[in-house]
């Protein structure tokens, strides 16, 4: 495997594990300070962290409307975790949940990127939704709102990861990190009213705060780089690392043990997300095999 895509690979699993420590931050610190105030911490503390790693202030954007609307998508997902996390949900299982974006990135990448998925990847497709039920099963520990409304934001988050591909051939990766960051400010503002702010941090909550804004940052910078070194179907697999690290933080914390539907249903959600990416890769190599023959 090159130098650089065992650097890309280093970079991704550094960057999910602070992510990690980062959503577990803010998971405990939610209670003190309310989502929109979390909104606002993460976004300034999160894009100055981006301009110290980047070196500078070139962060200007190329294709200024797909930014924008990328990052206000981004923020109104985040706010979907965060009210689950206060509602009491644990890490492991919003992790779990997530999971699906992947699946749903699969489905969206036909109309939106014009995409050919064939019948092997619907029909993993069709028995990962199938591993969501039995999450979500009736009377589950997953039985709950914030579920099906952290399910709707994942539907969100598989959109920004698209755009994030179609930005990639414009803007640089640190000026989309450090325009996402920015614009949690402006929207936890004006989502204020609908979450005031609950109260002063405690000591720990002041940890936590930086442990948010600083970890934020510097995760999605370190994401930016990697995908920058290494291909897509090379680092995609490391984004189901957070599933586990959540579960292990979320039992250690908060004694959070996931309920074997869960579990199950995450195994079947991640089986399902882990064959489409490895038949997307041999659909890519078969792609550039036959170019030649064409040409």
């Amino acid at each position: 495997m090159p130098e650089e895509a065992l650097r890309g690979i280093g970079l991704i699993a550094a960057g999910f594990g602070i992510v990690t420590v980062s959503d577990a931050a803010v998971k405990w610190v939610l209670p003190e300070i309310g989502v929109a105030v979390a909104m606002m911490v993460r976004g300034t503390l999160g894009a100055l962290t981006v301009l110290v790693l980047a070196g500078g202030f070139r962060v200007r954007a190329v294709n200024r409307r797909l930014v924008a609307a990328r990052s206000l998508l981004h923020c109104a997902v985040t706010v979907t975790f965060y009210l689950a996390w206060l509602r009491g949900m644990a890490l492991g299982d919003s992790y779990a949940v997530a999971a699906v974006a992947p699946l749903v990135m699969t489905v969206l990448a036909i109309p939106l990127l014009g995409e050919s998925v064939g019948w092997r990847r619907w029909l993993s497709t069709f028995v990962g939704f199938l591993g969501v039920l039995v999450m979500v099963r009736p009377g589950g520990d997953l039985w709950r709102w914030e579920a099906a409304l952290l399910l709707g934001g994942v539907v969100f988050m598989a959109v920004t990861r698209i755009w994030t591909r179609v930005l990639a051939r414009t803007d640089r990766p640190a000026t989309i990190a450090f325009w996402l960051m920015v614009a949690h400010i402006p929207f936890g503002l004006a989502i204020l009213p609908v979450f005031p702010a609950i109260g002063w941090p405690s000591w720990s909550g002041w940890v936590a705060i930086l442990c948010l804004g600083i970890g934020n940052g510097s995760a999605h910078f370190l994401f930016a780089r990697a995908f920058a070194l290494a291909p897509v179907g090379v680092l995609a697999p490391f984004e189901y690392s957070t599933l586990v690290m959540g579960t292990i933080v979320g039992v250690v914390v908060w004694g959070d043990v996931p309920a074997w539907s869960t579990a199950a249903g995450a195994a079947i959600v991640v089986g399902a997300g882990l064959y489409n990416l490895r038949r997307a890769q041999i659909r890519a190599r078969e792609a550039r095999a036959a170019a030649p023959a064409r040409g």
